[in-house]
């Protein structure tokens, strides 16, 4: 992820987001060219919730977006929260806004300081509440910004405590596998392996030669070790197309998101 804020910059995640997504090989990084609004049922734009800006108003809208974003003058959160909302309200493409603006979230959170390596589960605390989310969208776009800030301070003071808790489970995960694979030498594939895994906690033997640059015979070897060691388990039962998963990282992502549900309540 960039951390360089561009209009080209915002397209290219759109792009990333969405390519593979069925029906948005054409409208994937391209901005949208057509009125949209969001509203109940088949209702048009007259009896929408909100009419997204015309076409031809989304590249300069997002260039003042950019130079928002650019400040150094402001509360970060504030900031963050208000460049979010009127990206929002921007919709610049038919698809796909609410994940490109969380990544949108994701990178002035890293360009001011917040986060380093890490993606802040700020969405997270955003879904805890849904109603008071929207609500916060609908009266940012009547020109009121203190809901949508509140409620984004209120998302960070959530992902602050349930990321914590996510670190420590994910690094107790580690740290049981790294003491199941005791006198394995350091520069092992397996051990190598290990920290990819709290990213994709379900792999195969392509995902192991690709991340690592290893042939098929280091890959397999690496993930028999594994295996036997009770690192990892495999989950097909097949000679061919075989797929192993980490259980203990599977349990603190599901964990975590068990957090969410009830949160949510």
């Amino acid at each position: 992820m960039t951390e360089r804020l561009s209009v080209s910059a915002i397209l290219s995640m759109h792009r990333e987001l969405l390519a593979r997504q069925p029906g948005m090989e054409e409208h994937a990084g391209q901005l949208r060219t057509e009125l949209v609004w969001i509203g109940k049922g088949n209702a048009g734009p007259r009896e929408a919730d909100f009419v997204a800006p015309q076409p031809d108003l989304i590249a300069s809208a997002l260039t003042d977006l950019l130079a928002f974003a650019d400040r150094v003058d402001l509360p970060a959160i504030l900031q963050i929260a208000v460049a979010h909302a009127q990206f929002k309200t921007i919709h610049p493409f038919i698809d796909g806004n609410g994940r490109t603006g969380r990544a949108l979230v994701q990178i002035m959170l890293r360009a001011s300081g917040i986060a380093s390596h890490t993606t802040v589960p700020l969405s997270a605390g955003l879904l805890t509440d849904l109603d008071r989310y929207f609500d916060a969208l609908g009266a940012f776009r009547a020109g009121d910004a203190e809901p949508i800030v509140r409620t984004f301070a209120g998302a960070a003071r959530f992902a602050a405590a349930a990321g914590g808790d996510l670190v420590d489970a994910l690094r107790s995960a580690l740290d049981e596998s790294r003491e199941l694979l005791a006198g394995v030498r350091p520069q092992a594939t397996g051990l190598r392996l290990l920290p990819l895994l709290i990213g994709q906690p379900i792999v195969n033997s392509a995902f192991v030669q690709r991340a690592l640059a290893v042939d098929v015979v280091t890959a397999n070897r690496a993930l028999s070790l594994l295996t036997e060691r009770g690192v990892l388990t495999e989950q097909t039962g097949r000679r061919r197309g075989k797929v192993w998963q980490h259980s203990g990282i599977l349990e603190a992502l599901e964990d975590f998101a068990t957090g969410i549900r009830r949160a949510r309540r």
